[in-house]
């Protein structure tokens, strides 16, 4: 209960639902606005710059300022627009966001749901948010716009695939260590696997998973490298081009709460979301600060990305995740199920995925280099011989004498 765990107060389960609700959605709010200047403020180091200052102190008020000034903006929908499609594509792309609270733990006791199948749930919602920017991409009725929808449609289907796998193979270790306990149909519950991370985090079990899942992430959000369907320079801003208003704010209120679910989703699977790392019990206190400390430490790396790494071109980020990411999620995949059906140890499946990790990494840089060298590759010519003009000798008649 929310408010029993604070001031003992007993209530019915439904209105303790709704207070549930309504608190996380009023925090995801908040955290929308903090993300932006946090990010506006980060970038700014990045660039030698100072960021936000004016609005509110050291500019903390700059967000809420930027929502009304959306909120005061006139809703502009084009002629030609579909306008079923148009209008209803932010509800579409905005809800899904939300329904993704309900099995995510932020405490061991906070969370709306514990819902057995709770990974499935999160991943099966978030890939309603596609529908509403294909809508909003076709609905507009704009070249640009349906390019951008087209690129996230592409870049969803490639990067989730290789994400779903990493979630099978974390299951997978989850439902061998559960086994134990005779618990293991709880391995689909986000809220089982933090659990049985109180001594061993999963990073270590399973860190190919964690890069590649924070990979996936990166390329859902559409965060650079992985911002093809939104780049200015390229779609003129994508699917939401046409957008304005509060409409246009929704599509970017659903993309940053997406971010801090995901990036409390890595947490909860790979760093093992509200435990202390020595296995000790903590209160309610700590565990809001693990957390806390967690996925600002996650969210700090997304955001330094947009800084540090430079856009991919589409067929770059497409072979990318077809022909690296998705073979290594599934030999991850089979080795884990060929090292826990024979019953091997812990270690061993940790070992097997940083190895896998070092092959990976090993064969990102060496397409680095090929292509540096192919970029930077010259062609061999001999050196021209320089032509020595001469002027033709002139007769007296042709000179005009006599």
């Amino acid at each position: 209960m929310v408010l029993s765990e604070f001031a003992g107060v007993s209530m019915p389960d439904w209105i303790d639902a709704l207070l549930r609700i309504i608190f996380i959605v009023a925090l995801m709010t908040i955290m929308a606005f903090a993300l932006i200047y946090l990010e506006r403020k980060i970038l700014a180091r990045f660039q030698a710059r100072v960021g936000p200052t004016r609005t509110g102190p050291i500019g903390t008020l700059q967000s809420i300022a930027d929502a009304l000034k959306l909120i005061a903006k006139e809703d502009v929908r084009p002629i030609t627009a579909d306008r079923w499609a148009f209008e209803l594509a932010p509800y579409m792309a905005f809800v899904p966001v939300f329904l993704v609270f309900v099995p995510m733990p932020f405490t061991e006791t906070w969370f709306i749901r514990d819902l057995n199948l709770g990974l499935l749930f999160v991943f099966g919602v978030l890939g309603l948010n596609i529908v509403g920017v294909v809508m909003a991409a076709w609905g507009s009725d704009n070249k640009y716009a349906l390019l951008g929808g087209v690129r996230a449609a592409a870049q969803a289907i490639s990067y989730e695939i290789p994400m779903l796998l990493i979630i099978v193979a974390v299951v997978m270790v989850a439902a061998g260590r559960l086994a134990v306990d005779g618990d293991a149909s709880a391995a689909g519950s986000i809220n089982a696997i933090v659990g049985d991370q109180t001594t061993t985090p999963y990073i270590l079990l399973q860190p190919l998973g964690f890069f590649i899942f924070i990979i996936g992430m990166l390329a859902e959000l559409h965060r650079p490298p992985f911002d093809m369907p939104i780049a200015e320079s390229e779609v003129v801003g994508g699917y939401f081009v046409e957008y304005s208003g509060m409409r246009w704010g929704m599509f970017f209120l659903a993309e940053y709460t997406a971010l801090f679910l995901l990036v409390v989703l890595a947490s909860s699977l790979f760093l093992g979301g509200w435990n202390w790392p020595f296995g000790a019990d903590v209160g309610l206190g700590l565990q809001i600060v693990l957390t806390f400390v967690k996925t600002s430490v996650l969210i700090v790396l997304v955001i330094g990305s947009r800084a540090l790494f430079p856009r991919l071109r589409i067929d770059q980020l497409m072979s990318f995740s077809w022909k690296v990411l998705l073979p290594f999620s599934i030999i991850q995949v089979i080795a884990n199920g060929i090292i826990l059906a024979y019953g091997g140890p812990d270690w061993v499946v940790g070992l097997v995925s940083f190895g896998l990790l070092v092959a990976l990494s090993g064969l990102v840089y060496y397409i680095m280099r090929r292509k540096q060298g192919e970029g930077t590759r010259t062609v061999q010519t001999t050196p021209a011989t320089p032509r020595v003009i001469t002027a033709p000798e002139v007769t007296p008649v042709e000179a005009g004498g006599d």
